[in-house]
């Protein structure tokens, strides 16, 4: 089965004993694994009980069959978690599927596309279930973050929210990480504004993300280049820095239309929610200067096209991300330059 998002979330609260299978995939690889470990707990309890649960790498795939027909020697319902599945399973899957068996298989892969056989078979079967977990953003990255300070009995103001969704990365984990540490800041009970926030969340790989666009529709090629090696380093995908750049585009085409319509500048970008940080108002005021909001929607369709370009398989993501900063940046100079 394909469960749509809520049915993911209680199917994986509780894998009941019809579900023998359950493939995650997509490249969140945070949320990939915080979700194999929701389910896993749900069955076992903990992620270390070596007599209820086997751990299969990728050297160890062929043990598959083995071990979700092997007995648990402690009682209760087993279960084999399964790192970096690929299509080779198939097979293995689809006869143990086949045959009777009480134990839990759980599956992380990374994106599969729509003609997979592991993906097919397991969307298809109705004793399993394949959950895509891809980077979430807009409402519903808000949405998880406040269902984690929820959890913590923590609250957190509607602006700081907004914010802090747009600053963070695009893994799970790190995310988490975030809020754990507001959690922390903000104490029992506590609320969370948006100065906090500003205060506290430290995500260097996404504040170069923010450096890089920044940079680049101010014309600034040095500081684009070096803010991109830096996010990319830090370890964010292509992928984000496309998402990160499109964000920062439509809001500056949102102020420029503004503008167009007789609002003043200072009035329109005063308007933007999350406000744009007051270290960063001047290089916002530049690219305003520097692009027309035809121009920004023209570099809008063309960030749009590099996230598509970088889901291919096989794309060269980094050269394709790197050269397209480089591109806006050159246009902004261009135009700086010619003003």
């Amino acid at each position: 089965m394909k469960p749509d998002a809520r049915e993911a979330a209680r199917l994986l609260a509780n894998p009941t004993p019809r579900v023998r299978a359950i493939l995650l995939h997509g490249d969140d690889h945070g949320l990939i694994r915080e979700r194999a470990g929701e389910a896993i707990r749900a069955v076992a309890g903990t992620l270390d009980d070596p007599f209820r649960l086997a751990v299969l790498g990728r050297d160890e795939h062929d043990r598959l069959a083995e071990e979700a027909t092997a007995l648990s020697l402690s009682g209760g319902r087993r279960v084999v978690w399964v790192r970096d599945g690929q299509d080779a399973l198939h097979a293995s899957v689809a006869s143990l599927l086949q045959q009777p068996g009480e134990a839990l298989i759980v599956i992380e892969s990374a994106a599969l596309p729509g003609r997979s056989k592991l993906r097919t078979l397991l969307e298809a079967a109705p004793e399993a279930a394949a959950i895509a977990c891809y980077a979430e953003e807009g409402r519903a990255l808000e949405a998880s973050i406040a269902r984690m300070l929820q959890a913590e009995q923590i609250r957190i103001d509607p602006d700081a929210l907004t914010w802090l969704a747009r600053h963070l990365g695009a893994d799970r984990t790190a995310t988490r990480g975030e809020v754990e540490k507001l959690a922390l800041y903000a104490g029992e009970r506590g609320t969370i504004s948006l100065d906090d926030v500003q205060a506290v969340v430290g995500d260097a790989a996404a504040a170069s993300l923010e450096d890089a666009a920044f940079a680049a529709t101010a014309g600034d090629h040095a500081a684009a280049d070096l803010a991109i090696e830096r996010a990319l380093t830090e370890g964010l995908s292509p992928i984000a820095l496309a998402r990160a750049l499109l964000s920062h585009l439509h809001r500056l085409r949102q102020v420029a239309l503004l503008t167009q319509a007789g609002t003043p500048q200072s009035d329109a970008i005063a308007r933007l929610r999350p406000p744009v940080f007051f270290k960063r108002r001047a290089e916002f005021t530049r690219a305003l200067s520097l692009w027309s909001p035809e121009a920004l929607s023209e570099a809008a369709t063309a960030t749009d096209r590099l996230e598509r370009a970088c889901k291919r398989t096989g794309a060269p993501d980094l050269v394709l991300a790197r050269h397209h900063v480089v591109v806006l940046a050159q246009r902004a100079a261009g135009r700086s330059s010619r003003a």
